[in-house]
């Protein structure tokens, strides 16, 4: 019997449990056992490797290609299997059946779009948080990136059966948030003719400007006030040469509080609200949607941040130091400790930090995954030492590192910031190269990796663009399907018999191809890596653009007629099912 997690043989799994049960056979029984199966590279050396033997040999004191022999002899009999080879320093090379192979096209027509799917992650509850950029601006390039692996690895962990939370954490309290408001106010007064140096350290971009016009159409003067009060207590210099420090700039937005009173909170909500639904339409319009969009300020409001600090006190994990309070975070690896609470009695971004991911846990996520710009590595052993000080696991948190992505232009580093020192914006970048091609290009890449973002060929219509072959290969299966015109129910159907006449090297090629999707997506579950899948798909599409330049489709013979359209219909689903995984559509024509 195959076992199998799915609808359809899992021959890894199959052939895994066998050489469980000969390793039994041959070896004493404390003896550690791992199998592993890989793909062969080469037709010539099977479909599937296993080293066993090399890994019992030692503790059987024989040498690894005799082992081997007892291996294969104490295999059990697979209806499966064609043949075993040893081969090398003593690997044991698996030959299929071809039946075994032409099997599938059945189980990937019948499955539709759940091929590829499975139970591996056995219902898991998986919360993938990603993006969380702070509302304080357009979504740039480098955001860019972030969400692209984000969604796709959560598609792909959903697809290998976890239960999977998208999450975007806004970063809606603290001081960026505070000088944006600034920022914005500045401007609307500038509107009202009243003006100030505008600081050197607030927001410069145009959209500051677009939401105090915004402002300053729906309130006219209401918010208008004498710029004296907002200089108040600053260097006279200030009302000549713009603000330019720190200090100078937390001084201004006290004094814009204490001016506008309750209508701080206004100009507060107004920008972040502008900015959080720009974000979410930005990213809506890149294929990217989140199941939950948690604020910091919550944290607050509900008493969380005040908790998590008292719980690290009563473990005796903080301490007082020049009238701040202090995490013992070298204690868990960190370079040093850091500040929870500052001398004025005001929560660090860090308090927030520990608060939200020990909320995170007490929702009973058994996977909490970050997936953070790689400058934030160091930042690493300070939560997860957090995480251990409050009682919870530390290795339930897994983060993903993504490199920032670099673009270019004729051969060509692309300037990623305008004059006034604004990124390229992820809605610029999308203009110029579509939704699909962004999407791909950003995972074709391991996440930790550097991107170079080449914008020309993205834009191409050649196979040396990645996401224009795939694609290609798909709507060249739509083609020949249409022009053929017949009963699609009498491919889903296809007669063994039919099945049969597929048995060129190249079509038996692309038949183990469709039986490696379902793996495919487990390993890149396991690995945390869609672009596993990315490289999967281009692939696949280069051997069917091979098959499909020497190989006719619409021959008089109907059985093999059928079973040549069986196996490109196959292929169709398994790149239409790829491609979703990673947010890229699947286009019928080119």
């Amino acid at each position: 019997m195959l076992m199998t997690s799915s609808v359809y043989p899992n021959f890894k799994t199959h052939f895994s449990e066998l050489f469980a049960q000969a390793a039994h056979a041959v070896a004493p029984p404390d003896t550690a056992i791992r199998i592993e199966l890989t793909r062969t590279k080469q037709a010539n050396h099977g479909d599937y490797s296993c080293n066993l033997a090399m890994q019992l040999a030692k503790s059987l004191h024989k040498n690894p290609r005799d082992v081997a022999n007892l291996l294969i002899e104490a295999l059990p009999p697979s209806p499966h299997l064609d043949k075993v080879e040893i081969a090398g320093a003593g690997f044991i090379n698996l030959f299929l059946k071809n039946s075994a192979k032409q099997q599938y096209l059945q189980y990937v027509l019948q499955s539709k779009e759940a091929y590829g799917h499975s139970q591996f992650g056995q219902g898991k509850k998986v919360q993938v948080e990603f993006v969380s950029a702070n509302p304080t601006g357009p979504l740039h390039v480098g955001h860019g990136r972030g969400a692209a692996f984000g969604a796709s690895l959560a598609n792909v962990l959903a697809a290998a059966g976890f239960n999977v939370l998208r999450e975007f954490y806004v970063n809606d309290a603290g001081r960026q948030m505070d000088i944006l408001t600034l920022s914005t106010w500045l401007r609307y007064l500038e509107l009202n003719d009243i003006h100030i140096p505008f600081p050197q350290n607030a927001y410069q971009g145009e959209y500051v400007k677009t939401m105090a016009q915004l402002i300053y159409e729906a309130h006219a003067q209401r918010y208008r006030h004498h710029p004296d009060l907002l200089l108040d207590d600053l260097p006279e210099s200030t009302r000549e040469t713009a603000i330019n420090t720190d200090e100078q700039l937390d001084k201004l937005i006290a004094n814009a509080k204490k001016i506008l009173g309750e209508d701080y909170a206004y100009i507060h909500n107004f920008v972040l609200t502008e900015q959080l639904g720009d974000c979410r339409n930005d990213l809506m319009e890149f294929g990217v949607e989140f199941d939950v969009w948690f604020s910091e300020q919550s944290l607050f409001n509900n008493g969380l941040v005040a908790r998590a600090i008292e719980l690290l006190q009563s473990k005796h994990y903080l301490y007082q130091q020049d009238g701040a309070t202090w995490f013992r975070s070298t204690d868990f690896g960190d370079e040093k400790d850091r500040v929870v609470q500052r001398e004025n009695g005001q929560f660090t971004y860090f308090a927030s930090d520990i608060a939200y991911h020990l909320n995170k846990f007490e929702r009973g996520f058994d996977q909490v995954i970050n997936i953070w710009g790689a400058d934030h590595h160091g930042y690493i052993p300070r939560v997860k030492g957090a995480l251990q000080a409050l009682g919870l696991d530390p290795a339930k948190l897994e983060i993903a590192l993504v490199q920032f992505a670099v673009l270019y232009r004729d051969g060509k580093k692309a300037p990623m910031s305008t004059r006034s020192g604004e990124f390229v914006t992820l809605r610029e970048l999308r203009n110029e190269v579509g939704k699909d091609a962004a999407r791909f290009f950003y995972v074709m890449r391991k996440s930790d990796q550097h991107l170079d973002f080449d914008l020309d060929l993205a834009k191409s219509q050649s196979n040396e663009n990645p996401v224009y072959y795939v694609q290609y290969a798909h709507a060249r299966v739509c083609s020949v399907l249409a022009q053929w015109d017949g009963n699609f129910d009498e491919l889903v159907q296809l007669p063994h018999a039919n099945a049969e006449e597929l048995s060129s090297p190249a079509e038996l090629a692309l038949l183990q191809k469709l039986i490696d999707y379902p793996d495919t997506v487990e390993m890149a579950a396991k690995e945390f890596s869609p672009h596993i899948v990315a490289f999967y798909l281009r692939e696949l599409a280069g051997e069917f653009h091979s098959y499909y330049n020497s190989t006719r489709f619409l021959v008089p013979e109907i059985p093999v007629q059928h079973a040549r359209l069986a196996l490109i219909a196959s292929i169709r689903q398994v790149l239409n099912n790829g491609l979703k995984l990673l947010g890229v559509s699947a286009p019928d024509k080119m």
